[in-house]
């Protein structure tokens, strides 16, 4: 109902800016917020600014009407074209899945024409921090959006005020100039709107970015051919990002070089050399939470999420002992909310083998009794009625259809 009321071209921002005055809302009072530190997991040392993450804590209001320029913003950015088709996350429709499932799609066919394969996995340093305001309304001007909504976002970036929040910090407001509040429901989009000209157009291959990281995937007769490609990438990339002031994190540059199962020759150990950094082939990548191997054989990917599953179970046992503490009912709903999905995450699209399920099913059935308080000698069939969880590969396979009709009933664009 709100599209059919609001055309195109309409200004609505400024009528939801009407009633809110009126109630005595600044617009500068809705620029200031509190950042609150979190620390990053798994940082050697947290000694410097960097190994901490500052969340900004916005007024409600300031967030719905963000909200709402979002979904106007994402809207116009489909039809305008202003983004990159190769653009996963922050966006409607496309998640974790398209994007994994885009790149290993891009390395079997590749190998299929009988290529040797590498991707590059580049992360955008700063993020959300980096974006300039006048460059990005820039990009959204020539690129076609309203001239009220670029005005806009334009003054929700400028003239901003932040207080962080942590022991010991003084609680005064100091002016932030440039970047995307982290938090705000519009940053992320007008993050990924920000970098999509840093796609590059390969003809044996494919650029694909997850918010800010960026993967690049080549194919040629020889790896050596490959990694003059992937720097040559790397390069361009490199230069179309100091013009709008992004930079990569160098160090956190992956290399991998990919074969099939049948392969039988030597494994290549060759690096590539990134601004005078030799980064060598790893064994195991990890992105978007899915462990990657170079033959793409999924068991490692499976192993790592029921190490996970398992420390995560060890906490959460500890919230009811046998015959106390909560219910059958309350700990039905913490295995489905907190350890099903990370024992099954990669379900959709890789398909775990005999061996790995042997591994699985006794960690999902110790998990099962804990949930239903049975003893040892409860059959298989009477475990996974009683909670109404069935079986790991029930699981899966469900998991692999819904993501199959989903892809489906998908439109083409």
């Amino acid at each position: 109902m709100w599209k059919q009321v609001h055309k195109a071209n309409e200004p609505l921002l400024p009528s939801l800016f009407t009633p809110l005055l009126t109630h005595g809302y600044h617009p500068l009072a809705m620029k200031k917020a509190n950042g609150i530190v979190l620390d990053k997991p798994g940082k050697p040392d947290y000694r410097t600014p960097s190994s901490f993450r500052i969340i900004v804590l916005l007024a409600s209001v300031s967030k719905i009407l963000e909200r709402l320029s979002a979904l106007r913003l994402a809207s116009a950015a489909r039809s305008l074209r202003l983004l990159h088709p190769n653009q996963c996350g922050s966006l409607a429709s496309l998640g974790y899945f398209d994007a994994v499932a885009t790149l290993t799609h891009e390395v079997r066919l590749l190998q299929a024409a009988a290529f040797k394969v590498s991707t590059l996995l580049l992360d955008v340093k700063g993020g959300f921090d980096n974006v300039c305001a006048n460059k990005l309304a820039t990009i959204l001007t020539r690129g076609g959006v309203s001239a009220f909504l670029v005005a806009w976002i334009k003054s929700i970036l400028s003239k901003r005020q932040c207080r962080l929040i942590f022991q010991g910090a003084p609680k005064v407001f100091s002016p932030v100039a440039v970047g995307t509040p982290q938090g705000s429901p519009i940053s992320p989009l007008l993050f990924v709107l920000y970098i999509a000209s840093l796609h590059p157009t390969l003809p044996q291959g494919l650029a694909i970015s997850y918010v800010d990281g960026l993967t690049i995937t080549v194919g040629s007769d020889s790896l050596r051919s490959n990694i003059h490609a992937l720097q040559y990438y790397f390069g361009s990339i490199q230069r179309q990002g100091a013009d709008l002031v992004v930079a990569f994190s160098v160090p956190k540059t992956v290399l991998i070089y990919w074969r099939t199962p049948k392969d039988r020759s030597d494994v290549s150990f060759a690096p590539i050399v990134i601004n005078n950094m030799l980064f060598p082939p790893s064994q195991v990548v990890r992105w978007l939470g899915y462990w990657l191997t170079p033959t793409l054989h999924f068991s490692v990917h499976f192993l790592r999420r029921l190490a996970v599953a398992k420390a995560s179970f060890t906490t959460i046992r500890q919230l009811s002992a046998a015959g106390k503490g909560l219910s059958s009912w309350c700990n039905r709903k913490l295995v489905f909310s907190a350890i099903l999905p990370i024992l099954t995450y990669g379900c959709d699209l890789f398909v775990p083998d005999t061996v790995t399920l042997r591994k699985l099913n006794p960690f999902w059935h110790v998990v099962l009794r804990w949930t239903t308080d049975c003893v040892y000698t409860t059959t298989l069939g009477a475990l996974y009625r009683e909670p109404s969880l069935p079986p790991i590969s029930s699981i899966c396979k469900h998991l692999r259809r819904s993501a199959a009709i989903r892809l489906v009933c998908a439109p083409s664009e």
